[in-house]
């Protein structure tokens, strides 16, 4: 199983958001107006990582990755300040995964 990140888009979906929201997003200014930052993509580059990790034959039998901006995430130590994206190293270990796979079944587990 993969992860992704589509990045920071604006779609019609923002329809359904207050401009009070829209502003907290940074998206909107003191007049009302759109005015998204650099880092924010159209709907095609979010679609474009979105279906990457399910494009055969590509990535045939990869596994436990995140995908943003349409490649393989960066893995980064936990004690980078400041770090945007990329995927922590803990998260790639597999005791962890191991360990998350129980305590998820547990959780789900009609209890006995």
């Amino acid at each position: 199983m993969n992860a992704l990140h589509p990045g920071f888009l604006l779609t019609r979906l923002r329809r359904h958001l207050d401009d009070d929201t829209m502003w907290a997003f940074g998206v909107r200014d003191g007049e009302g107006n759109l005015t998204p930052p650099s880092f924010y993509e159209g709907p095609a580059q979010g679609a474009a990582t979105s279906v990457l990790p399910a494009a055969p034959p590509l990535l045939d039998g990869v596994t436990g990755r995140r995908f943003e901006d349409n490649q393989g995430a960066r893995i980064v130590r936990g004690d980078e300040k400041g770090r945007v994206g990329g995927a922590a190293a803990r998260a790639l270990d597999p005791e962890t995964a191991d360990r998350l796979r129980e305590y998820a079944a547990a959780a789900v587990s009609p209890s006995v």
